[in-house]
């Protein structure tokens, strides 16, 4: 019955959080990575094959500001460890220009971390109230 799952995997395998079995550092990181590019925190290469994200915002205590949410620092080691700059760009999801920031390749823009929102904590306190 292995033998089966193995061959015709459930057509949603390919869409599962972490397909590359990245550690939970690895993972952190390349989710910061994403959303410091889906705030604008960078430029697209001119080559168009990747984004490039960097100069990260200074922490405010235990915490940054990455977009509209909020990081602990806890959460965003990864972004001064050498170590993980080199695996996420192994597998393919970065181009590390290591300590100033990375290129997310197309792959790793797409890429399925699935810790967004264990980490990136939405906040409203700059949005104006009405």
């Amino acid at each position: 019955m292995a033998m089966d799952s193995q061959t015709n995997p459930p057509p949603s395998t390919s869409q599962r959080p972490n397909p590359l079995k990245l550690n939970p550092l690895q993972c952190k990181t390349l989710a910061l990575l994403q959303a410091f590019a889906k705030a604008g925190n960078g430029y697209e290469e001119p080559d168009g094959d990747g984004y490039f994200v960097g100069h990260f915002p200074r922490p405010h205590g235990n915490h940054m500001h990455v977009g509209d949410a909020v990081v602990m620092m806890k959460d965003a080691t990864g972004l001064s460890n050498p170590a993980v700059f080199t695996a996420l760009e192994r597998k393919g999801l970065i181009r590390s220009a290591f300590p100033v920031g990375a290129v997310l390749t197309p792959e790793g823009r797409a890429y399925a971390t699935g810790v967004d929102n264990k980490i990136l904590h939405k906040t409203d306190h700059h949005s104006p109230h009405g």
